[in-house]
């Protein structure tokens, strides 16, 4: 754990990010959770600690500067990335993970009780078919589709002058975005080779 712990805090400290002991013992038993539940469950495909540490801890870490205080959601959260280590980061944050996938959703409930992350809120629906009592102020999404297709899917849970801040690789240059005003901002993710951006979207208000 000790190698590990060194990881994570190396890398943060990159990213001009201090992670408090607390947090990133949370950090780490998350993780660890994770690859515990990867054996029976198939969360993730990355089952060695080391890279989890990088390509999911530190890859979710590296949008925290852009996180605003107002509610969020994480559609297509899967194992809960970027949702649980945001949530893990700002307590007083209200966080929402989506996921359609049961098990997932199971293994996301289990983390919330396990690292009692009361600003946790898990939600095992189809985004489409989610009809929140009130609106999100930002959105986000790791691995959940093209951007056109995440606006149309997710349009209805945005607040009006709500931002979503989409993760995503180099290839985000081919998608067509309308009605809206995309802001790229590129991440360097410490020990990740891959591209990767974030996408600050607002939807132009009809």
């Amino acid at each position: 754990m000790n190698e590990l712990r060194q990881i994570l805090l190396n890398g943060a400290e990159k990213m001009n990010l201090s992670l408090s002991e607390s947090q990133s013992d949370k950090l780490l038993d998350y993780l660890e959770l994770m690859i515990k539940w990867n054996k029976t469950y198939n969360l993730s495909a990355i089952r060695d600690p080391q890279s989890g540490v990088k390509k999911h801890l530190l890859d979710s870490l590296s949008i925290l500067p852009y996180i605003g205080d107002e509610p969020l959601i994480d559609v297509g959260a899967g194992a809960g990335l970027p949702g649980i280590v945001l949530a893990i980061m700002k307590p007083t944050l209200l966080v929402s993970v989506l996921d359609s996938v049961g098990k997932k959703c199971r293994f996301m409930q289990f983390a919330k009780t396990q690292l009692q992350l009361d600003n946790l809120n898990v939600i095992n629906k189809r985004v489409e078919d989610f009809k929140p009592a009130s609106c999100f102020g930002q959105i986000t999404s790791r691995a959940f589709a093209e951007v056109d297709k995440t606006l149309k899917l997710t349009r209805h849970l945005l607040c009006d002058n709500g931002r979503y801040l989409l993760m995503k690789g180099d290839h985000f240059s081919q998608e067509v975005v309308q009605s809206a005003l995309m802001t790229p901002h590129q991440i360097k993710v410490p020990y990740v080779s891959d591209d990767r951006f974030l996408l600050e979207i607002q939807l132009e208000q009809t």
